[in-house]
């Protein structure tokens, strides 16, 4: 852990632990979810093993996070109550984030798999239908390897998968990294990507008007421009 800062006053004490490089991201990962190591990780691309075990390690011997068995057996990470009570904080910081540290998306900033990953565990698919729905993303300027996904819902359980399934397509998604990204992260309307040709759709009407249904964008980003239209300052 970095050196404090030598002060007994409690915020001083909580940003001792709370401002290491990534800590509050695995917190994010944790609050939106991921409990196993590997789903963290998928959450944390540029974070490498050892970093993660380590920022686990230090908020476990804080009492923010404890290590328990999981259905299978395997071990799994989850909050604390000391853990839960900062799920606040990470929402506050990403709306503030969104309302006043938003900037355009610079290209080493594209994640592709993460994009993807997040839309799987941030659709809504309550609105699907019980029966297997497949939807293609292809992406246009992607890595090789990483231009095609497929989100799986069966009973409304949604699966991400980078190889075709052998189902049956029933709706396409062709778009920019960058159009798409900013979709999810609400910064652009869909009705603008696909005005601008950056996105585009190929399937049934009824999948096609159901798009911006399930597709309503990250849930931190969400609530940061839902507050943007309630800004005293912008009103």
């Amino acid at each position: 852990m970095q050196k404090g800062y030598g002060q007994f006053c409690p915020l001083a004490k909580a940003a001792e632990l709370l401002c290491e490089r990534w800590t509050m991201i695995v917190i994010r990962e944790l609050v939106a979810g991921s409990h196993q190591f590997n789903d963290l990780r998928r959450g944390l691309p540029l974070m490498s093993p050892t970093l993660l075990s380590l920022r686990l390690k230090q908020l476990t011997e804080a009492g923010v996070v404890r290590r328990v068995s999981g259905k299978t057996g395997k071990q799994v990470y989850e909050l604390t109550e000391a853990g839960r009570e900062l799920e606040p904080l990470v929402k506050s910081m990403g709306i503030w984030g969104h309302r006043w540290a938003r900037s355009q998306f610079e290209d080493h900033d594209l994640d592709v798999g993460l994009l993807m990953w997040d839309i799987r565990r941030g659709v809504n698919s309550a609105c699907f239908p019980t029966r297997r729905l497949v939807i293609e993303i292809a992406f246009t300027d992607a890595p090789k390897g990483m231009g095609q996904w497929w989100l799986v819902s069966e009973n409304r359980d949604v699966d991400l998968c980078l190889k075709a399934t052998g189902h049956d397509v029933d709706l396409v998604i062709k778009s920019t990294v960058r159009a798409l990204t900013s979709v999810w992260m609400c910064q652009q309307s869909l009705g603008e990507a696909l005005k601008s040709g950056e996105l585009t759709l190929l399937g049934p009407t009824d999948l096609r008007e159901l798009l911006p249904v399930w597709l309503q964008g990250s849930p931190l980003a969400r609530m940061g421009a839902e507050s943007l239209a309630v800004s005293p300052i912008l009103q």
